[in-house]
């Protein structure tokens, strides 16, 4: 069976924890990272109901979207359902593990989910992440090149969206001369020395950073290796908040907003009008995005499709766009089928199950 930890590794390998917001608590919460897993139990959140699911299913740990324990807590006396969750899921020896805003992050996480349910086309993120970025160069005998190459691809350095092992080089004259105190591998101490050196350049995601330096110290063959770091001003298209893309062919407003009712089972929805425009790129944003709206109207979409919108916010359509508010839990939901998907391809005789319980607070009448 395997332990907690790695369970833990493959989504974080999925959606690093270097990607969530600052105000996030994303990662294991509760549990053991050694314990072995019984099995998981998926859901968007963790509640005392999802727990007793898991004890009933023989689930040793619950991995949800979102964080159970976001804010301090400074007791345990099991007085909100925060609490009381928290000692149940101790007492019962449980694991909670929440990937939060780091998968909403990801290009293939919550966003890439709806557009998915959507059926939209040519997808890209909404509002790229800049600073996630870094540029290494480094000099290496021509001989040793593919030899280190090999270590910092391996580490994740030039690994670009759908392109792999990504590096420019250009050769010319390394020189230098050793101290007495030194040890090099090429020259002796005290005599310039002149050798034939690649310069090689890579970009990496920044959160890599100490892994791709291990990789390049531990696999070059100088004593002291020549090199520069760069934080990147460059926007990460593997990175940032939201997508958009393009219906397979226009709709109407009635026809969009039935449709967008069927793909993601929604019984109901609040919207803004366009009047006669049709809807052929939509853009998406999981859980409460409305700060996303003037990227939205920015990026040339027909509709935002979004949750948790406030009265005033809708005013910020300016007629230019449709906003579509499906509810918080509603543009969520489907996150578990990401994890489901995910822990069953490198764990594929595990017990995983996808919860039953119904973690949405809001009931509607009509």
């Amino acid at each position: 069976m395997p332990q907690i930890k790695d369970i833990v590794k493959v989504l974080e390998q999925y959606a690093p924890l270097a990607y969530q917001e600052s105000y996030d608590n994303a990662g294991l919460q509760t549990g053991n990272p050694d314990d072995e897993v019984t099995g998981v139990l998926l859901s968007l959140d963790c509640t005392e109901a999802v727990l007793a699911e898991a004890i009933e299913k023989g689930c040793n740990m619950v991995v949800a979207h979102h964080p159970v324990i976001f804010k301090g807590i400074k007791s345990l006396t099991g007085k909100s359902y925060v609490e009381r969750t928290i000692i149940k899921a101790i007492r019962n020896n449980i694991a909670i593990y929440a990937s939060h805003t780091n998968l909403d992050s990801v290009h293939n996480g919550v966003n890439a989910k709806i557009a998915e349910k959507l059926e939209l086309q040519n997808v890209k993120m909404l509002s790229s992440k800049p600073h996630t970025l870094m540029q290494l160069v480094f000099f290496v005998p021509v001989d040793d090149t593919d030899k280190v190459l090999n270590a910092i691809h391996k580490a994740g350095a030039g690994q670009i969206g759908e392109y792999s092992n990504c590096s420019f080089q250009v050769t010319g004259t390394g020189r230098f001369t050793p101290s007495e105190n030194a040890d090099p591998t090429i020259g002796e101490k005290g005599k310039p020395e002149q050798v034939q050196e690649n310069r090689i350049e890579v970009v990496f995601p920044a959160y890599l950073k100490q892994k791709v330096m291990n990789a390049l110290l531990a696999a070059h063959p100088y004593e002291e290796v020549a090199h520069y770091l760069t934080e990147l001003e460059n926007q990460n298209q593997e990175v940032g908040i939201g997508m958009v893309g393009e219906l397979k062919e226009s709709l109407s407003e009635e026809q969009f907003l039935a449709y967008l009712k069927e793909k993601m089972n929604l019984q109901g929805l609040r919207y803004t009008t366009i009047g006669d425009k049709p809807v052929k790129k939509v853009a998406v944003c999981g859980g409460a995005g409305s700060f996303l709206i003037k990227d939205a109207i920015r990026s040339g979409a027909d509709a935002f499709v979004t949750g948790d919108v406030k009265y005033h916010e809708f005013f910020d359509a300016e007629d230019r766009l449709m906003i579509a508010d499906i509810g918080h839990y509603e543009s969520e939901v489907f996150t578990k089928e990401i994890f489901y998907d995910t822990i069953s391809k490198n764990f594929p005789n595990f017990a995983v199950y996808l919860s039953n319980v119904n973690t949405n607070p809001i009931r509607y009448t009509f």
